[in-house]
């Protein structure tokens, strides 16, 4: 069922009406016109004028507005409101185009938090503080004028790489997060989708709509540069460029938020449309959340140094917590690195970091107890986990009461120098990285993460083979951690600060699982198992205790979709 979005003229000079009878600045909802009206001693003869002049306009009170395509003269559509056949399925709308603005997408009317995402990832955190500052006094401008203010502040002086990596690692998560399960259902409906975005920028939105609401081509504002570096001006809607030459001749529906509409000329947006229907943010309270499973495509990588929405409460929050967490990382640090680990786990428990174990193998009288089964050459056990930051062995070899050694495939100088327990370089050239495991378990017991990189989200990559051909036996060791302020990694520079921000966090969390031994020589039906079907096992086994979805994706494969490179980290840093 339609519910027509009711419109009428608004009384003007005569001669204006005259001239801008098709210009939508000149339209507003009827009851704000009656109510205006009806609060101001109106003469007879001035509303006598209204009604004529509506009348001749053929736009009566209580219906939509149309404007009919005639010769030389702008066409305007059909304004609606609601959503477009929402919860149907209605073979009409495949051979239509949709012209979507990203504002009735989303569930939030606010974008603050998608520009504080770009002022502190690709900027800094005073640049955000900046920009917090000047949020009370937002209220006091138009839409307008705020999207202005906050391109200024986040975009002045920042290179174009550093917002494009933003706009592909970190807001496509936060947009996801966003989408009202009822708006999704509006694109699926469609083959061909256009994206629009008016208050935000194209630079900030392009990547989202592409990548994963597989939109044709996004239209919008863009902020404007010189030689590379953005001068933080939003250009006019007047200078938008539409480009719509590809989908010419496709009946196309525009849907978008009607917050708005009748200002800033918003509705040349949907000139080219039939039909606009748009949501109230009333009617966006009522949607719901998007589960991850149903994601246009899954979120397996994103990259930020923020864990959290950053809303202004949320903001202000942090920014409070700065002045003390700095202290309190050195503090947890120095326990960590210097103190033996029955001493620093107490200790790090009284300044809240928590740590659980699930299966511990440590006997009743301290030792390690891994049974009866010994391995032919009696030498250090391969522990196998997952891996979600670099303190991962850290964390193992804490629960297992000694030290171990741990693989690491590429992190900075500062982290290895750091490290309380050894760490050993590998170099990605297989008969060489065979050697260095090898030579670590005939010392002691090893630890590695054969995904090579970590993952924040309930996904396991591709684990490497070369671990299953070294031992009979492995230990899996599921790991699971929390972070409710800060992440503690990224693809980015400046690495080596991974684990002080896992540590700035007020109540960093870990859970260790041990899991039974599996063997790495696995015959089925009569036939042993390649060496990367039993990596394959070991991995399905750490992703059912986790709850966690195998996928092939590899470290080369996320660093080529968040950074641009294959994660080759300069060992001076």
């Amino acid at each position: 069922m339609r519910v027509y979005y009711s419109c009428t003229l608004q009384p003007k000079a005569h001669k204006e009406v005259e001239s801008n009878r098709h210009s939508a600045k000149s339209y507003s909802l009827s009851i704000q016109v009656q109510t205006y009206m009806a609060s101001k001693p109106f003469s007879k003869s001035f509303f006598a004028f209204y009604r004529f002049v509506r009348r001749r306009l053929g736009n009566p009170p209580c219906q939509h507005h149309h404007w009919e395509r005639t010769s030389g003269i702008s066409t305007y559509p059909v304004v609606i409101q609601g959503c477009p056949l929402a919860f149907q399925v209605d073979d009409h709308l495949q051979n239509q185009a949709l012209v979507l603005d990203i504002e009735g997408l989303l569930r939030s009317s606010s974008f603050f938090p998608y520009f504080m995402l770009v002022a502190i990832e690709a900027g800094s955190f005073l640049r955000g503080l900046i920009l917090l500052c000047l949020y009370p006094f937002m209220y006091f401008f138009t839409q307008e004028v705020q999207s202005r203010v906050m391109v200024m502040v986040c975009f002045l002086g920042l290179r174009e790489e550093k917002v494009a990596r933003v706009a592909r690692a970190t807001l496509p998560k936060h947009f996801l997060e966003d989408i009202g399960r009822e708006g999704l259902e509006i694109v699926r409906g469609f083959k061909r989708v256009v994206g629009l975005s008016r208050m935000i920028p194209r630079d900030m939105v392009e990547d989202f709509l592409k990548e994963y609401m597989g939109v044709e081509m996004v239209v919008g504002r863009e902020v404007k540069m010189v030689r590379g570096h953005y001068v933080g001006l939003l250009e006019m809607e007047s200078e938008i460029k539409f480009g719509l030459e590809k989908i010419e001749g496709t009946e196309m529906v525009g849907f978008g938020s009607c917050t708005g509409y009748f200002s800033h000329d918003y509705h040349q947006l949907f000139t080219c449309c039939k039909e606009v229907y748009l949501v109230t943010p009333e009617q966006k309270k009522q949607w719901s959340t998007l589960p991850r499973d149903q994601y246009p495509r899954p979120l397996i990588f994103h990259d930020s140094r923020l864990a959290f929405r950053p809303t202004p409460q949320a903001t202000l929050a942090m920014l409070m917590w700065l002045p003390l967490a700095v202290p309190l990382t050195v503090l947890r640090t120095l326990v960590f690195v210097n103190l033996p680990y029955s001493i620093s786990l107490p200790i790090g428990s009284v300044t809240g970091v928590t740590t659980r174990v699930i299966n511990s193998p440590i006997s009743s009288n301290g030792n390690t107890n891994h049974g009866a089964l010994a391995q032919p050459n009696p030498r250090g056990h391969l522990y196998v986990s997952n891996h979600r930051t670099l303190l991962d062995p850290v964390y193992i070899s804490a629960m297992l009461n000694k030290k171990v050694s741990a693989m690491t495939y590429s992190v900075s100088r500062i982290s290895e120098l750091m490290s309380p327990i050894q760490t050993i370089r590998l170099t990605r050239n297989r008969d060489e990285d065979r050697r260095r495991m090898e030579n670590s378990l005939q010392k002691g017991d090893v630890v590695i993460c054969p995904e090579g990189t970590t993952c924040r989200e309930p996904y396991l990559l591709r684990f490497s083979p070369l671990f299953v051909e070294l031992v009979h036996e492995v230990y899996p060791v599921a790991l699971m951690n929390w972070s409710s302020m800060f992440y503690g990694m990224s693809t980015g520079r400046s690495k080596y600060l991974d684990h002080f921000y896992y540590f700035m966090n007020p109540h960093p969390a870990y859970v260790v699982q041990f899991m039974e031994r599996m063997k790495t020589h696995v015959v089925i039906n009569g036939r042993r198992c390649e060496s990367y079907e039993v990596a394959n096992m070991v991995q399905g086994e750490i992703g059912r205790a986790l709850e966690f979805e195998p996928t092939k994706l590899t470290r080369k494969d996320k660093y080529l979709i968040l950074a641009g490179n294959e994660g080759v980290v300069d060992t001076k840093q």
